[in-house]
């Protein structure tokens, strides 16, 4: 594949403006129900939204962090740290259907939808993703699965190859009445306090909703017209204006903040996640 001779990194597709996305990026990954269930029956607590959201989106950020701008020996320490937690994240007898975090099959929908969301805010807030800049982003994006479980041949060999992949996952997307509503608490920030909630939700859900694949959408059940996307387009355009003015540090920010904070918890021996 030849991905083994490009460094990995992915500097110039982390961009933190590309949070507003996050909402919409969790909903298509949990929207397949091996996913979606795993996290919702998740029997790790500390890792639950819900009742740790601070310590929860530190560990996501980090992982992203980790994955796009770290070493390969950094890179190596989080995975420990992240396999820790996901083995106890299985199905049981009762679950509706069978999962295991270590399914690398899962792990490889998780980083596709990854990728299609550093690909869709590159697109947002930077240009058009073409040519040999668009092959070296999507390369480099297979650390966001080689980080964890999924070996590197499992990783499609090129953005055509990805786009097959990425067509034929799509039949197992769904989402049911259980997962659904957890994921509109994501979208309605319901894991902040409720003032937080109250007053930035109906922002977020917009947002999330913009962000969302028109397949995902519909499985979400959330209405979409040609006004909302006027309205969702004139954001994009003048945030993008925001994010090419940003000197790199500023437009990094906050991966490279939780980047810093993981070395020196690494540094420290204090716990990664």
């Amino acid at each position: 594949m030849g991905q083994a001779a490009a460094p990995a990194r992915l500097d110039d597709a982390m961009i933190g403006a590309g949070l507003l996305a996050a909402g919409a990026n969790v909903i298509m990954q949990l929207a397949h129900p091996g996913v979606g269930y795993g996290v919702y029956e998740s029997r790790v607590d500390s890792g639950n939204l819900f009742k740790h959201p601070i310590k929860r989106n530190r560990t996501t950020i980090t992982y992203l962090a980790v994955a796009a701008l770290g070493s390969d020996e950094e890179r190596a320490a989080y995975r420990e740290a992240v396999n820790v937690s996901h083995r106890q994240v299985r199905s049981t007898e009762q679950s509706p259907v069978r999962y295991n975090a270590f399914d690398p099959k899962l792990q490889l929908w998780v980083a596709a939808c990854l990728y299609r969301g550093v690909e869709d805010v590159y697109e947002a807030f930077v240009g058009p993703l073409e040519g040999e800049k668009a092959e070296e982003i999507y390369r480099h994006s297979a650390v966001l699965g080689t980080t964890l479980q999924v070996k590197e041949e499992m990783w499609p060999a090129d953005r055509a190859a990805f786009e097959k992949y990425w067509n034929a996952a799509l039949d197992e997307v769904s989402i049911d009445d259980t997962v659904r509503e957890y994921l509109m608490g994501i979208a309605d920030l319901r894991f902040l306090p409720k003032i937080v909630s109250r007053a930035l939700g109906p922002v977020n859900r917009f947002l999330t909703t913009g962000f969302l694949p028109a397949k995902f959408r519909q499985e979400m059940k959330l209405d979409w017209t040609a006004r909302d996307q006027r309205r969702f387009e004139k954001v994009l355009k003048a945030v993008s204006v925001l994010v090419r003015l940003s000197p790199k540090p500023l437009r990094e920010f906050p991966y490279n903040a939780y980047l810093a904070d993981f070395r020196r918890r690494l540094r420290t021996g204090r716990p990664l996640v």
